[in-house]
């Protein structure tokens, strides 16, 4: 589905986790798409104790509710028999990389392999090539969303990446296109932000709350539901505000620190080399003396 590019526009997906059948449609979509290999013993991509990682880009969690209580049945990694007393209800979350207004994975790396342009419609591009593998990127993301390849010798970082080229050619990303119950709504994030409004105006079902709209200063990627969010996995505790906001207002001072310290380095540096040239020449007029 080809949609119009406005100069400046920021692209999102709306996420309605009531039409949500736990197909995994979209888990295949991401891995063609993306060729990543599948890695179901160590990580599955579906299930409850579906997991991202280094090659699971997308995953289907699927979440067992009590109708009695609203909560998730699962504790941890254990989850009890299944019940077919129609006690328990199914809702199956499509978990990614939220790509977040102001990326905290962006504001931390100091190698720039994490990039957010104008052009890039709201993505959060990773560049491989760029990356030192210092992992700060894992430490600052809210969301926990970057992973690192550990079982390769020469590993990167890995995330979703909003199948970037086909949104800068108008196409939904692979995982939306692919979806048979229209589950995932593509276009501008402003106006996808409307629609959800309107949802939840008009239905009675749905949480009163859309996720991403404001977590952690709002991501490109969003979610209605009818059940709480907190019992579907989401982290709720993000901060509204951005996380890169909390040290904007001193970040500035940084390469300034940065270039004092290398005068401090350089002055040691030269006091050191000047000491044992010193020592050096004492040896040498020692040995002079010495000789006969």
């Amino acid at each position: 589905m080809k949609l119009p590019r406005a100069k400046g526009e920021t692209k999102g997906v709306l996420v309605d986790l009531t039409k949500c059948i736990g197909c995994g449609s979209c888990v295949v979509a991401c891995k063609m798409y993306n060729n990543n290999e599948w890695i179901e013993d160590r990580a599955p991509t579906s299930g409850e104790n579906a997991a991202l990682a280094d090659a699971n880009w997308t995953v289907v969690e699927h979440c067992r509710i009590s109708k009695a209580t609203g909560e998730n049945l699962k504790v941890g990694k254990i989850s009890p028999p299944v019940r077919m007393d129609g006690s328990e209800e199914w809702r199956y979350v499509k978990r990614q990389c939220l790509h977040c207004k102001d990326p905290a994975c962006v504001s931390s790396c100091f190698a720039t392999a994490f990039k957010q342009n104008e052009n890039d419609l709201g993505v959060v591009t990773y560049y491989p090539n760029l990356c030192v593998g210092c992992r700060y990127c894992m430490l600052a993301c809210p969301f926990s969303i970057p992973k690192f390849e550990w079982n390769k010798p020469i590993p990167v970082l890995t995330k979703c990446t909003m199948c970037h080229n086909r949104i800068k050619s108008s196409d939904a990303p692979a995982c939306v296109s692919v979806c048979p119950t229209n589950v995932m709504m593509f276009g501008n994030r402003e106006e996808l932000l409307k629609k959800a409004k309107e949802i939840l105006a008009n239905d009675s079902r749905y949480v009163r709350h859309i996720y991403g709209d404001e977590e952690a200063g709002g991501t490109a990627w969003m979610y209605i539901s009818d059940k709480p969010f907190e019992q579907l996995g989401f982290k709720t505790s993000v901060p509204k505000r951005s996380i890169p906001s909390y040290t904007e207002g001193f970040m500035w001072l940084t390469p300034r620190f940065g270039a004092i310290w290398l005068v401090v380095l350089s002055f040691l540096y030269f006091i050191t080399k000047r000491r044992s040239a010193k020592k050096e020449g004492a040896k040498k007029e020692g040995k002079k003396t010495d000789t006969p």
